[in-house]
């Protein structure tokens, strides 16, 4: 064998070789690249279903304040209506108390009589204002269970562990 055989064969061998080596490290390359670009479109995919989650969220928020305030327009009308009608009732009553007042014969029947309204006006005081404070409180309750719901689905997000 000549020299010139001798380094043919050697630089064949070493083109072979590093062909080899190109060709792993292309496969192991794109491999690689695959693996990455995959992992990268899970993490996007994941970021744009936590970027939708939270978009959600935030318009159950607003339909549950949006709920909250027209409730509480609507309960705070009905309580000034409510109002109206018991204010109209203490001036009808305080009519009939003047009209029955002018047609007395004596001293002790009007006394009489004004102690009777008296006591009727603060029995039906007492009466309205339990009901109303008790209209009030049922509107308050009306008013911020859509807010507290949502309150609630919160707290359950915040609860479960985050997805890997």
């Amino acid at each position: 064998m000549s020299i010139e055989t001798n380094v043919t064969n050697i630089a064949a061998d070493a083109a072979s070789k590093t062909k080899t080596m190109i060709d792993q490290t292309t496969v192991q390359t794109r491999a690689t690249m695959e693996k990455t670009m995959e992992q990268a479109t899970k993490a996007a995919e994941g970021m744009m279903k936590a970027a939708e989650e939270a978009a959600e969220f935030g318009r159950g928020n607003i339909e549950a304040m949006t709920k909250a305030a027209q409730l509480w327009a609507t309960g705070t009308q009905d309580l000034a209506r409510q109002y109206a009608a018991v204010a109209q009732g203490f001036a009808d009553h305080a009519m009939e108390s003047a009209k029955a007042l002018s047609s007395v014969k004596s001293l002790k029947e009007a006394a009489d009589l004004q102690a009777s309204f008296a006591k009727a006006a603060f029995e039906k005081s007492s009466s309205e204002t339990t009901k109303f404070q008790e209209a009030v409180l049922r509107l308050t309750e009306s008013a911020s269970a859509p807010i507290t719901a949502r309150m609630q689905i919160a707290m359950e997000k915040l609860s479960k562990p985050i997805a890997a």
